[in-house]
């Protein structure tokens, strides 16, 4: 197993760095000039949201959980700001700014910074890709417009964000699925396993009356596999009608491809024989290698 990249989080190490000084709850608001990395109390109405903001959906019981922290503690790390027409726009820690709200309280420490909206961007997007709560989809999308806004990589966006390569391409992929199976995964309804699962198939209105299936019988990630490998191999009816299969043999060969995702036949012949694993792709050989050796 290869060691986990470094994290290198260029945009954030280097227009973010760790605050020097920690003020209380208990100050009073500052003058709204920017004063470097000093860590001030800011009045929350005078922060507006960041429009950068990659997540679309805020966990509730999450932010109430917090507010609650927030009202016996404080805020113990400051939210990132820049001053914006006499006013301040976030940056980072947007649930932080929000869960300060729902607290009560009236100013949030913060740092202001002085950022370009490219730096703004790129700050908020890397920040919420680390910190690794985002629904499979605001990853993608998150991906997406590093992509196109900062025409980045997959590797450099791995770089700065501490993931695999193949991990970004797999996001990034979700976006070319139908726009409701992508509601599904963002609605937690399907998983990115399940996603994933449903990749090979070509035909969008495959993909999902298969996704819908898949919801409707609580169907597991492995049984995903074996329905799209059915759908990319259907059993051909000539061979089976001409090969003479015990019942129990031929059960095992399904239970195997439902598990493997693959075609599967066995040849027995009085306890001695073969089994042969048909593969279409050196995609589908990986993987079925790897879980092979993890039995």
């Amino acid at each position: 197993m290869t060691d986990k990249r470094k994290v290198l989080g260029r945009g954030l190490d280097s227009l973010l760095p760790a605050a020097r000084a920690t003020a209380t709850a208990a100050a009073a608001p500052a003058p709204v000039q920017p004063t470097g990395d000093l860590v001030r109390e800011l009045p929350i109405d005078q922060i507006d949201q960041n429009p950068y903001q990659t997540r679309t959906h805020w966990n509730e019981a999450a932010l109430n959980e917090l507010a609650s922290s927030i009202k016996v503690s404080g805020v113990l790390q400051p939210v990132t700001v820049r001053s914006n027409n006499g006013r301040f726009q976030l940056i980072t820690g947007e649930r932080r700014w929000r869960a300060s709200q729902i607290a009560g309280k009236t100013t949030v420490p913060a740092i202001v910074r002085q950022v370009s909206n490219e730096q703004a961007m790129e700050m908020t997007i890397i920040e919420n890709l680390q910190r690794e709560d985002l629904n499979p989809i605001e990853q993608a999308r998150a991906y997406e417009r590093l992509s196109q806004e900062f025409s980045l990589t997959q590797e450099q966006m791995a770089q700065r964000t501490g993931k695999e390569r193949s991990s970004v391409a797999n996001f990034m992929r979700l976006l070319k699925l139908p726009h409701e199976i992508q509601k599904m995964v963002e609605n937690d309804k399907l998983s990115f396993g399940h996603a994933k699962a449903l990749m090979p198939l070509d035909s969008p209105e495959t993909m999902s009356r298969l996704a819908q299936r898949v919801v409707t019988l609580s169907m597991s990630v492995r049984q995903t596999e074996g329905a799209v490998a059915n759908l990319l191999n259907p059993p051909e009816k000539k061979e089976v009608a001409e090969r003479q299969i015990d019942p129990n043999v031929r059960e095992v060969e399904r239970e195997m491809e439902r598990s493997l995702g693959i075609r599967v036949r066995i040849e027995d012949r009085k306890g001695k024989g073969k089994i042969v694993l048909e593969y279409k792709s050196l995609e589908d050989f990986d993987r079925v290698v790897e879980m092979l050796q993890k039995r």
